[in-house]
């Protein structure tokens, strides 16, 4: 089934302290920001890529994309102050028809598999909104002032990864209720579930990290690296 994605790129990334947005920063002698769009620019069921990005970088972004060839169209948006207007902004610009699919994507996310974006869809499709995401390893403590309260039970905890795709009307109703109510949600699942809509996880691979630290780059230098040699044998 056809969709549309939002990749979220307006982000400052100050836990990168890299002194520039983090999109900029390169593995293995590539911007991160295009190994994400390549995925979704390689996905024959992708119909166009929206890029809410800091209007300030507008320049530096559209240089980046003039040095690489896309299949797709890829729609330049204002980016929003928090994460949330980036998304709303960008659905101002997604295609809606009867039962139309949209993910949101961290921008930050090049590792994503086509595998997964293609289950994420089909559940979407069928039950309305899906999330990608792994089981949590740790031990999970609560902690308040430096002292450990309790220790959570993790066999029900997931930790969410992005895409996440819903159908299109029900992302808009969601950010409109948070719009008008002034919740401010940490993704965009949260904003459905405040609706009261159901939301389904579909299990992802761990190597779906999202770049944000220095010590990040080189897990994704060495992410890249073994998934290139995959790829020749």
């Amino acid at each position: 089934m056809f969709y549309e994605v939002i990749i979220l790129a307006a982000g400052q990334g100050k836990r990168m302290n890299a002194g520039k947005n983090k999109m900029f920063l390169e593995i293995a002698d590539t911007p991160l920001i295009i190994h994400t769009l390549k995925v979704f620019d390689d996905d024959h069921y992708c119909k166009k890529i929206i890029l809410p990005i800091n209007m300030n970088e507008k320049s530096d972004i559209e240089h980046v994309l003039k040095r690489y060839s896309f299949n797709k169209p890829i729609e330049i948006v204002n980016g929003g102050k928090e994460r949330q207007n980036s998304v709303y902004n960008g659905l101002q610009a997604v295609d809606e028809h009867r039962d139309s699919i949209v993910l949101v994507h961290d921008g930050a996310r090049p590792f994503v598999k086509q595998e997964t974006i293609a289950l994420l869809v089909e559940m979407a499709a069928h039950k309305g909104s899906a999330i990608p995401g792994v089981r949590v390893k740790d031990t999970i403590k609560r902690v308040q002032d430096g002292q450990v309260i309790d220790t959570i039970e993790r066999s029900s905890l997931w930790a969410v990864h992005t895409p996440q795709a819903f159908r299109v009307s029900t992302l808009k109703k969601a950010h409109k209720q948070a719009d008008e109510t002034g919740y401010l949600g940490t993704d965009d699942a949260s904003l459905v579930e405040a609706l009261g809509e159901d939301v389904y996880m579909v299990e992802d691979h761990y190597l779906n990290i999202k770049i944000t630290t220095p010590e990040d780059l080189f897990f994704a230098e060495a992410i890249y690296k073994k998934s290139a040699q995959s790829k020749e044998e």
